[in-house]
């Protein structure tokens, strides 16, 4: 699961956004201000950020710069109402990698976002192993040997979400919220569709395991 860091001022246009990045399969931590973005970017192991302009606290492009002063890597996409060409300079002098314009089209937005991992080479890193067992989040792929099972998208970002937080235990409603988004059509019983499937589908990994904490939810087990 891919870790998005977005900075927006504007309690409706963060909230749009969150959805959107989270029924495309991101892990969204959202700041309404500059300075809460850099208390969550100190913790926080982003894969890319998105950085609105116009904040209380700090703007962007200060945010920007202090983040680029120990960190040169992590992409950053920086999202605003000014598209004048100065105030695009300063964006990239600061230390950002793309700019969009609002109002942000979704589409453009998600592009944008998985052209800057894959130049940051984010994408073919992010593998998850547990023995010999591979979850290739690029390809939606369970690798054993020679065996590859590819997923459908929900349901492999429900398993890397469970695996990459072994014993964490997530709520249904956690689980609908971020791998399907609170707006879904979903019928309530999804996640326990979901998660019989990936069960039947690796009853016989012994590397892993979906448990079901009873009152609660579910949490994924590392066997090796």
């Amino acid at each position: 699961m891919f870790n998005i860091l977005l900075a927006e001022d504007d309690k409706n246009a963060r909230r749009y956004m969150e959805v959107i990045l989270q029924e495309n399969g991101y892990e969204v931590r959202s700041a309404k201000d500059g300075e809460e973005a850099l208390e969550i970017f100190q913790s926080l192991k982003a894969d890319c950020i998105l950085l609105d302009v116009m904040m209380p606290k700090m703007n962007g492009y200060e945010v920007a710069r202090a983040i680029r002063s120990v960190d040169e890597e992590t992409p950053i996409l920086m999202i605003t109402a000014k598209g004048e060409l100065n105030d695009r300079k300063e964006g990239f002098l600061s230390g950002t990698d793309d700019y969009m314009v609002k109002p942000v089209d979704e589409e453009e937005m998600l592009l944008r976002i998985k052209a800057l991992l894959r130049r940051s080479k984010r994408v073919t890193e992010h593998k998850l192993l547990i023995g010999d067992v591979t979850l290739d989040y690029d390809s939606l792929s369970v690798i054993k040997g020679e065996e590859v099972t590819t997923l459908p998208q929900k349901e492999f970002y429900l398993l890397y979400k469970l695996l990459s937080n072994p014993n964490k235990i997530y709520t249904r409603l956690q689980l609908m919220d971020e791998i399907w988004g609170m707006d879904t059509d979903s019928a309530d019983n999804t996640v326990n569709v979901h998660i019989n499937r990936l069960r039947n589908r690796f009853e016989n990994y012994s590397e892993f395991e979906i448990v079901t904490i009873r009152g609660l939810g579910y949490k994924g087990v590392r066997n090796v």
